[in-house]
């Protein structure tokens, strides 16, 4: 992690400074954590200081709560659930982009909202679409949504994905995308992104532990095609999935790989290229956090890293490498 390059999603947006500020807790402005000097981490162009100030020393107004209209929801499998719903224009605009994500419920009650990641959002009709991996009790409070019910989301958040500096540095090269089992939906706005920058895309799915692949219409509609394989076995790599990164990297000379999946997937795949030498390969992949307010406040994304480092990842924006190296699990 020597020479790290963290960033905040929201830094530079309308959405800061935020209440991370106002406790002394910045990501990125030394002088909003405790400092008397100015040593931003990384300059984004804006002084959010100076936005601390001219705001009256307080955080900008957090994210609003819309109430949508769904317009389909049909339950793919037993524990898979889509669901497609309209969107204000300004939101639909501010979903667009790889890593977008919002927390979504069906009633009353804010404390039982869920982050669910964006898989589709077009502008033209102000919709988006999202599946959902029923999992919990707050999943499973959205089984019983159908068409015409009312969807409340609270949005715009866009760190769904880490390593996004790396996809949009990635242009007119080639780019292998392994996905497997709910990774398929966030990875649709990452191969959006990198199809308009003009790279040629491998796409590996593994549909694992699905029936199907249920983002095949989305690929057809962007002329892609992909092909299936095994990913994963017994939490390893499988052989068949080491083979496709290696020819890739020394036939293609792959410049990017997105991992739409498992941090056990991210984590294999990093372990794999630095076995065979490939540190130079840029990566991407999933943000797979625990959330629950989205503003870093709750704690419930932090993660501790050597050295008593701690992240709040929800906020922090970094390449996959500094995310997985050096992070303590106990």
């Amino acid at each position: 992690m020597k020479g790290e390059k963290i960033d905040c999603i929201d830094s530079g947006t309308k959405f800061c400074p935020c209440h991370l500020a106002e406790a002394g807790e910045c990501i990125l402005c030394s002088q909003l954590h405790g400092e008397c000097f100015c040593d931003c981490l990384n300059w984004k162009g804006v002084c959010i200081y100076q936005g601390w100030i001219a705001n009256g020393e307080k955080a900008k107004e957090g994210r609003k709560t819309y109430t949508c209209n769904i317009l389909e929801a049909e339950l793919y499998e037993k524990d898979l659930l889509y669901i497609k719903f309209s969107l204000p224009e300004d939101l639909s605009l501010d979903l667009m982009n790889p890593g977008s994500y919002i927390f979504l419920r069906t009633d009353e009650n804010f404390y039982f909202d869920v982050p669910i990641s964006i898989m589709d959002c077009n502008i033209d009709d102000n919709t988006a679409s999202i599946l959902i991996e029923v999992r919990g009790i707050k999943t499973k409070r959205l089984l019983n949504a159908k068409a015409n019910d009312p969807l409340v989301i609270r949005g715009p958040y866009w760190n769904g994905i880490f390593g996004l500096k790396n996809i949009k540095n990635t242009v007119n090269s080639n780019c292998l995308i392994l996905a497997r089992g709910i990774g398929v939906a966030p990875m649709i706005p990452v191969i959006k992104a990198l199809q308009k920058q003009n790279n040629n895309l491998n796409i590996i799915i593994d549909r694992a532990p699905y029936k199907e692949v249920y983002v095949d219409d989305l690929l057809s509609s962007l002329n892609l095609t992909y092909t299936e394989a095994n990913l994963l076995e017994t939490g390893k790599l499988t052989d068949k999935c080491k083979t496709i990164i290696r020819d890739s990297i020394e036939k293609d000379n792959v410049n990017l790989i997105h991992c739409g999946g498992a941090d056990i997937l991210t984590f294999n795949v990093m372990n794999f290229l630095d076995n065979i030498k490939a540190d130079a390969v840029s990566l991407s992949c999933c943000n797979n956090s625990k959330m629950c307010c989205g503003e870093g406040v709750c704690g419930s994304c932090t993660a501790r890293f050597a050295g008593h480092v701690v992240k709040r990842l929800c906020k922090v924006q970094s390449d996959p490498r500094n995310i997985f190296e050096g992070r303590r699990f106990i």
